[in-house]
C-alpha cells in the first residue's frame, strides 16, 4: 500500500511545488534551480560515495562488520537518485540523506526493525555447537555417480559442457 501511495503522492507533491515555485520566482529561475540542484547533488553524491566506499573497506577488518557503512552507502546512492530526479520534494529528501546525522537516524530506525542473522560467519554464532541442524563441522554430505567415459551423453553443440572432464 505504501509504494502505491508514494507512486501517486510524490508526483502530485512535485507538480504542486513546481506550480508554486514557478508562480513565485518565474519559469526560468525554477528550471535553473532544478538543473542546479541535480548538478550539485551529483557532485556531493560522488564525493560522499567515495568516502562511503573507503569506510566500507575499512570496516571489513573490524569486528562490528560493514553493516552501517553499507547502509550509509546505500542511502547515499538513494540520495543521488532522488537528486537527479527533477523536483523540489525529491531534492529535499536527497539532500537530507546526504547529511550524516540524518543517515545515522535512518539507520538506527531501520536497525530496530530489521534482524541480521549473521554476516561472514558460517554457521551463525548463535546456532549452537553443531551449527544448523544437519551441519556437522566441515563435513559436506553429497552423492555422486561415476560415468563411463564411453557413455557420456553428448550435448547438441557436440562440445563438452565445461562441468565435466572428457
Amino acid at each position: 500500500m505504501w509504494p502505491l501511495a508514494a507512486f501517486i503522492g510524490i508526483p502530485l507533491i512535485e507538480i504542486a511545488l513546481f506550480i508554486l515555485v514557478g508562480q513565485w520566482i518565474g519559469l526560468w529561475p525554477t528550471l535553473f534551480m532544478v538543473l542546479f540542484t541535480a548538478v550539485l547533488g551529483a557532485a556531493l553524491v560522488r564525493s560522499q560515495g567515495i568516502d562511503a566506499l573507503r569506510r566500507v573497506q575499512e570496516s571489513l577488518s573490524t569486528p562490528e562488520g560493514p553493516a552501517e557503512p553499507l547502509a550509509h552507502g546505500a542511502m547515499i546512492l538513494l540520495a543521488g537518485v532522488l537528486l537527479v530526479t527533477p523536483g523540489f520534494f525529491t531534492d529535499f529528501l536527497g539532500f537530507a540523506l546526504l547529511v550524516p546525522g540524518v543517515r545515522s537516524r535512518v539507520f538506527d530506525f531501520l536497525r530496530r526493525r530489521i534482524t541480521l542473522v549473521s554476516f561472514g560467519s558460517f554457521p551463525p554464532r548463535d546456532a549452537g555447537p553443531a551449527g544448523w541442524q544437519g551441519h556437522d563441522g566441515d563435513i559436506i554430505d553429497g552423492e555422486f555417480e561415476e560415468i563411463d567415459p564411453d557413455k557420456v551423453p553428448s550435448r547438441p553443440s557436440g562440445r563438452p559442457s565445461g562441468w565435466t572432464r572428457h
